[in-house]
């Protein structure tokens, strides 16, 4: 028995994944006659039954618009609905409730920063600086700002691990630094950051720090005042909750000075065609009806995560990361992208010779899902000098004895496609 095999032994007596997986009816099906192998956590993870129950719930008995209503329904909605912003506020430290921001996910919480804060406090020869690493959804709107703005976007370069070079990093920093939004865990290397120590040292600057936590919230458990970032975004549907909900965290002190996202209903105090006047935070950057229904699933989804053992299962990740790694290692031609001494649960490769989505339409005749392709981080294969990778990503309800199955797969695919 390997070291590896040892410890996952170990933690399955304070870890029991076999019941676990009773909680995510997605896993018991078959796919193709195959069971359903799920290695595409990263894009998003499966739901267990308490969230797909709390999304029935709410519109089979109280489905109804919130907060201004006077009836039955609505109040039970409202009630529902206000109580996940206290969950969420409990789950990350927030110091306040009002400091938490439902969005429709990371992609939406990012923008919304760049397109109020940024607007308001980025002019022209500012700088913003963002990773090498980071996600086209923490790309883009930053290049849209600059480019509005006549700012400069400066970008931390990696080494070949795929690590933060931070020497470059604090380099980068000038007097026109104006702004920070940095990845918390890299959706594409598994790469965990150190941004408690780039928001300290982008502090003695007085610079504010985004991140991106949107990788990150699955595998560790984080407080945004022990981070004392400024703002921090995520998603739902990456740790258990529905698609279409996400959070922005901001401190109050710059949320209150932010000016409105959108505008329209729930984010006005008082509206007339000669003047309007604006909500208080949150509401304020809440226009319209929200999505009422999935944010009460996602509050199920963080009633599910507190059950768990957090050490126990970013442990037993950790040691199922290790064990794929060491396993695709043995393989001929295969290589490894992103090495990161500090990494969660994701494992990229190529292998030589091979298109990366030939090998995953291959693994799901097995019945295994896994990514291919740049994952939405294109800069980072450009700077390995590849395409993409092959991506397989694990949550604690994964097992070892579905890694083997993917490895099987991997020799089989590469035998096959190499003829």
């Amino acid at each position: 028995m390997t070291a590896i095999e040892s410890t996952l032994v170990k933690l399955s007596v304070d870890f029991d994944v076999q019941k676990i997986r009773k909680d995510f009816p997605v896993l018991a099906q078959k796919a193709y006659g195959k069971p359903l192998i799920y290695f595409d956590n990263a894009a998003t993870s499966q739901k267990p039954q308490v969230v797909i129950d709390a999304l029935v719930k709410y519109y089979s008995e109280y489905n109804a618009n919130i907060h201004r209503g006077v009836h039955y329904l609505s109040g039970k909605a409202s009630q529902a609905y206000d109580d996940v912003r206290k969950k969420v506020h409990e789950f990350i430290g927030s110091k306040v409730e009002q400091e938490i921001i439902f969005t429709r996910g990371t992609t939406e919480a990012i923008n919304l920063i760049a397109s109020s804060w940024g607007r308001k406090n980025i002019f022209e020869g500012d700088e913003i600086i963002i990773s090498t690493m980071e996600h086209h959804s923490n790309i883009v709107p930053w290049q849209l700002l600059c480019e509005e703005k006549k700012a400069k976007l400066k970008v931390i370069p990696i080494n070949d691990v795929g690590e933060l070079l931070l020497d470059e990093f604090e380099k980068l920093i000038s007097p026109k630094t104006k702004f920070i939004a940095i990845v918390h865990t890299s959706n594409s290397l598994g790469t965990i950051n150190p941004v408690k120590k780039i928001i300290s040292i982008a502090h003695k600057h007085n610079i504010p720090v985004l991140v991106d936590a949107a990788q990150a919230m699955a595998h560790e458990k984080i407080n945004v005042m022990d981070l004392d970032c400024d703002f921090l975004a995520f998603s739902g549907h990456k740790m258990l909750g529905p698609t279409g909900v996400g959070v922005l965290y901001g401190k109050l002190s710059l949320l209150e000075a932010m000016p409105p996202y959108q505008g329209g209903g729930e984010m006005i105090s008082s509206v007339s065609f000669e003047k309007t006047t604006y909500n208080e935070v949150p509401y304020k950057f809440e226009a319209g009806t929200p999505n009422v229904a999935d944010v009460i699933a996602f509050g199920a989804a963080i009633d599910y995560w507190n059950t768990l053992d957090r050490k126990a299962i970013a442990e037993y990740e950790h040691e199922l990361m290790s064990y794929a790694s060491e396993k695709l290692k043995t393989i001929p031609g295969v290589r490894l992208i992103g090495t990161a001494k500090e990494k969660t649960s994701v494992v990229s490769f190529v292998i030589d010779e091979l298109n990366t989505l030939d090998v995953g339409m291959y693994l799901d005749t097995l019945g295994v899902a896994v990514r291919t392709g740049h994952h939405c981080t294109e800069p980072v294969m450009s700077w390995f000098k590849i395409p993409g990778t092959i991506r397989v990503s694990f949550l604690f309800y994964n097992t070892k004895e579905e890694i083997d199955v993917m490895i099987d797969g991997v020799k089989k695919a590469a035998a096959f496609l190499k003829k």
